[in-house]
């Protein structure tokens, strides 16, 4: 009808993957760092709770980057069964409470599976799934666009909680998630916890992401608040960190290591520190292209 006018609806959602490394973290308790698990997942909470009360549309999920596991934490599988006749604690609002039972309680059974393994902590893998932990971020971005009704935009943002090193040895499947991501529209924000990480720099600046490498552990909800709620369409107005400078290095597929120069293979465009007659990924062999041989010309007899 002329002179109506009909307002779309719009939700975004917040996928937060946080990097639940025991190693990493084992270390941080024996340090006796600020910085603990339990300090972070109540900043998580936190975060979370402010980004459903910003709009009663906005949507949320939490996934753990485990060292052989990626799993939700948040919305669970299997959902505790709501007991109708217990009353939220201190009448917490019980989408808040649902987010913070749910979460804690996926977390601890992600612990309770590694107490086999507590004695075996120095021989563990020290990386984490982060780039399978994206894959599913993007997997569940997409089914829930498959499924946002007529007339609702959705827009989604990928926060990622990182302690632990990178892993050179994921980066072909971390890059092609975050080409993925950028195709789609996401954006990748990264809330480093300790060292710098040159994988996450490259994912933030592809996608239009902050990144940023917080300067002390008391402040970690302070900077998710200020830094991380806001939607990437309102940070424009806002006074953030500067932009950090990108390591664009790659990973060669030989030794896993950041390289400046190298080999690429023309065919499958794996990259090399060193030069290899033959490429290791699709098996093509090269010519040697040696000195060309001197030929004597012939003298023309008068």
């Amino acid at each position: 009808m002329d002179g109506i006018k009909t307002d779309k609806l719009e939700s975004s959602l917040l996928i937060v993957i946080l990097d639940t490394n025991p190693v990493w973290w084992g270390k941080k308790k024996i340090a006796q760092d600020p910085m603990t698990l339990s300090h972070c997942v109540d900043c998580l909470t936190v975060l979370a709770n402010s980004h459903l009360m910003v709009s009663h549309n906005n949507k949320l999920a939490v996934i753990a980057a485990h060292t052989d596991i990626s799993t939700f934490l948040y919305p669970s599988s299997q959902p505790a069964r709501p007991d109708i006749f217990k009353l939220p604690d201190d009448g917490q609002y019980e989408v808040f409470n649902s987010v913070e039972s749910q979460l804690r309680t996926q977390l601890k059974t992600l612990i309770e599976a590694d107490k086999a393994q507590v004695d075996y902590m120095e021989e563990q893998s020290s990386d984490s799934l982060l780039a399978g932990a994206m894959c599913m971020a993007l997997c569940y971005i997409h089914r829930l666009e498959k499924e946002c009704p007529i007339g609702e935009s959705l827009t989604a943002r990928i926060l990622i909680l990182k302690g632990s090193d990178d892993c050179p040895s994921q980066y072909m499947n971390f890059m092609n998630a975050v080409f993925t991501a950028q195709k789609q529209n996401v954006v990748i924000d990264a809330c480093i916890l300790d060292s710098e990480s040159g994988l996450l720099q490259q994912a933030c600046d592809i996608t239009g992401g902050t990144y940023l490498n917080i300067p002390q552990a008391q402040g970690l909800l302070q900077y998710l608040l200020w830094v991380f709620l806001p939607d990437p369409s309102s940070r424009s107005k806002m006074a953030l960190p500067p932009r950090a400078q990108v390591d664009y290095r790659a990973a060669c597929f030989c030794h896993r290591n950041l390289i400046e120069i190298g080999y690429v293979c023309s065919v499958c465009l794996s990259i090399y520190c060193s030069f290899s007659p033959i490429c290791s990924t699709c098996q093509t062999t090269f010519k040697i292209i040696g000195p060309q041989k001197l030929v004597k010309k012939k003298i023309k007899k008068p």
